[in-house]
C-alpha cells in the first residue's frame, strides 16, 4: 500500500528550509573565524589605492620636488649690502630681485630684502604696495513719491513711456490700455480690445504705433492716429508676457508662456523667427541695436543671447538658481542686468561677461529700470523698492512703497517699472491698482543724505 504524501504549501515548506539551517548552524554562531590582520591591512590598502590612487600619486610627486628643491637651494639667505651706485638687482649675491612679488594672502608688496647683519647701514627697506582699492560709489539724490494715479480696475502689469516723453500708457488686469498725460497725471485715451490681462507695451520711437500683448495670446498694434487695432500677430500657443521693439530694424520680439520668443516683421506679421530653447516661462525679451540684438530671461533660470540673422541662441548663461524674471538694459553703457530672487546679476556683452552681483534684495524681484546717471531701481513683490548705483551696486535707499487707501497689505507688489525719456521720474505699475510716479528729492545734498559707505561690508564678487 502506498503511503500518500501530505501536500503542504510553499509558504510551510521555505518556513521548515528554514528552520533546519538555523538548528544546523546555531552552534557555531558565536564561533567567527579569527581576522588575518595582514589580509585586512592588504585589503584596505587595495581599496585605497583603487579609489585614491590619482591622489596618492600626485601627493608623491609633490613631495619629490619639495624634496629636490631643498636639496639644490642655496644656503645663503640674505642679501650683502652693496655700494651705493650699484642697484640691489645688479648684485651677484641676489637671491630675489627687487621687484613685486606675490603674498600668501593674496595682495602683492613691494619686496626688498635686508642686508647682511654686520655690513654698513643702507637706505634699502620694506615699501609696501598699496592694496587694490574699491571704488567708492557715486552719490545719488534720493527718491520720493509725488504722484499716485488712480483709474484702472485690476492690477496694473505695464508700463510704456512715448519717446517724446509727453504721455505714458498703462496696462492693467481689467483688459484696458490707458494712455496718461506725463506732465498733470491726467487720463487722455482707454484702448479697449484684449480680452484678458494685459501684460506688456511697447511704443515706436518711428511710428504713430502702440503693441500690446496679453494672457489672451494676442500681439496687437495700435494706429495712435485713428486710435484702433491695424494688425494682428498670430502664432503665440500661450499668453505673452512680454514684448520689445527693436530700435533700429522694423521687428517686434515678444516671448510668453509657451516657452518660446518670437520675432515679427512689423508691417507683414509674418513671424520670421521662433526663438526655441527654453523649457519654461520666458518673462522678459529685451531687444538693442548691437550683438547679441536679443536677450531673453525665462523660468528656468536661464538667460539666452540670440544672434536675430540665424533665429539661433548664441550664449546661455545658467549663472541665476532661480526665475530670472526682469532683463534691463543699460541706456549708454554695453551691459545689461538680470533680476531673480538670489541675485541681481550684471553682464557684459556681447559674450554676456559676468561683472557683478548685486545682494540684498531679499524678494521675488519683478522688474528692474536703469537711467542714463547709473541708478539701478528693482521692484520687488512685497512692494519693496532698491536704490543701488550702478557702478558698485551700493545700495544708497530703500522703499516700502506705500498701498492705496482700502487695499489690503498684500496688494504692495510692483510688477513694472520705468524712467522718462530724461531720466528723472521713475514710473511704476502695481498690484493696488495705481500707477506711482517718483522723482528725485531736490532738496537733498551729500550733506543731508552722505554716502554710508564702508568697503569692509562689501561682499566680493562671486558667481
Amino acid at each position: 500500500m502506498v503511503e500518500e504524501v501530505q501536500r503542504h504549501s510553499v509558504h510551510t515548506l521555505v518556513f521548515r528550509s528554514l528552520k533546519r539551517t538555523h538548528d544546523m548552524f546555531v552552534s557555531n554562531q558565536a564561533n567567527l573565524p579569527e581576522v588575518d590582520e595582514n589580509l585586512e591591512r592588504i585589503r584596505k590598502a587595495i581599496k585605497a589605492r583603487d579609489s585614491y590612487g590619482l591622489v596618492f600619486d600626485r601627493t608623491a610627486r609633490a613631495k619629490e620636488m619639495k624634496a629636490l628643491r631643498i636639496e639644490h637651494s642655496d644656503p645663503i639667505l640674505a642679501i650683502t649690502n652693496t655700494p651705493a651706485n650699484v642697484l640691489p638687482s645688479e648684485s651677484s649675491s641676489a637671491l630675489v630681485p627687487v621687484g613685486t612679488v606675490a603674498s600668501t594672502t593674496g595682495t602683492s608688496k613691494q619686496f626688498v630684502a635686508p642686508a647682511a647683519p654686520n655690513a654698513a647701514p643702507s637706505n634699502v627697506q620694506l615699501i609696501p604696495k598699496k592694496a587694490p582699492t574699491i571704488p567708492k560709489p557715486k552719490w545719488h539724490p534720493p527718491w520720493k513719491l509725488y504722484r499716485v494715479i488712480s483709474g484702472h480696475l485690476g492690477w496694473v502689469r505695464c508700463v510704456a513711456i512715448e519717446p517724446g516723453n509727453e504721455w505714458f500708457a498703462t496696462g492693467a488686469a481689467d483688459r484696458v490700455i490707458k494712455i496718461w498725460d506725463l506732465a498733470s497725471g491726467k487720463l487722455r485715451l482707454s484702448l479697449t480690445g484684449h480680452v484678458s490681462t494685459v501684460r506688456g507695451l511697447a511704443v515706436s520711437a518711428k511710428h504713430p504705433y502702440l503693441f500690446s500683448c496679453g494672457e489672451d495670446r494676442q500681439v496687437k498694434c495700435w494706429d495712435l492716429e485713428y486710435n484702433k487695432v491695424i494688425r494682428h500677430y498670430h502664432g503665440h500657443l500661450s499668453a505673452v508676457y512680454s514684448l520689445a521693439l527693436h530700435p533700429t530694424i522694423d521687428v517686434l520680439a515678444t516671448a510668453g508662456r509657451d516657452s518660446t520668443a518670437r520675432i515679427w516683421d512689423m508691417r507683414t506679421k509674418a513671424n520670421i523667427h521662433t526663438l526655441t530653447g527654453h523649457t519654461n516661462t520666458v518673462a522678459s525679451v529685451v531687444a538693442q541695436a548691437s550683438n547679441p540684438q536679443i536677450i531673453t530671461g525665462s523660468h528656468d533660470s536661464t538667460i539666452r543671447l540670440w544672434d536675430l540673422a540665424a533665429g539661433k541662441s548664441v550664449c546661455t548663461l545658467t549663472n541665476h538658481k532661480k526665475s530670472v524674471r526682469s532683463i534691463v538694459l543699460h541706456p549708454t553703457l554695453y551691459m545689461f542686468a538680470s533680476a531673480s530672487p538670489d541675485n541681481i546679476k550684471q553682464w557684459r556683452c556681447p559674450e554676456g561677461n559676468f561683472i557683478q552681483n548685486i545682494s540684498g534684495h531679499n524678494a521675488i524681484v519683478n522688474c528692474m529700470a536703469v537711467n542714463a546717471d547709473g541708478v539701478l531701481i528693482s521692484g520687488g513683490d512685497n512692494g519693496s523698492m532698491m536704490f543701488w548705483d550702478w557702478r558698485t551696486g551700493y545700495n544708497f535707499q530703500r522703499f516700502q512703497a506705500p498701498v492705496q487707501p482700502g487695499s489690503m497689505d498684500s496688494e504692495a507688489g510692483i510688477f513694472a517699472m520705468a524712467f522718462d525719456q530724461s531720466g528723472s521720474r521713475l514710473i511704476t505699475a502695481e498690484a493696488d491698482k495705481t500707477i506711482k510716479i517718483y522723482k528725485e528729492d531736490d532738496e537733498a545734498s551729500e550733506e543731508s543724505h552722505p554716502v554710508n559707505w564702508r568697503p569692509e561690508i562689501i561682499k566680493r564678487r562671486k558667481f
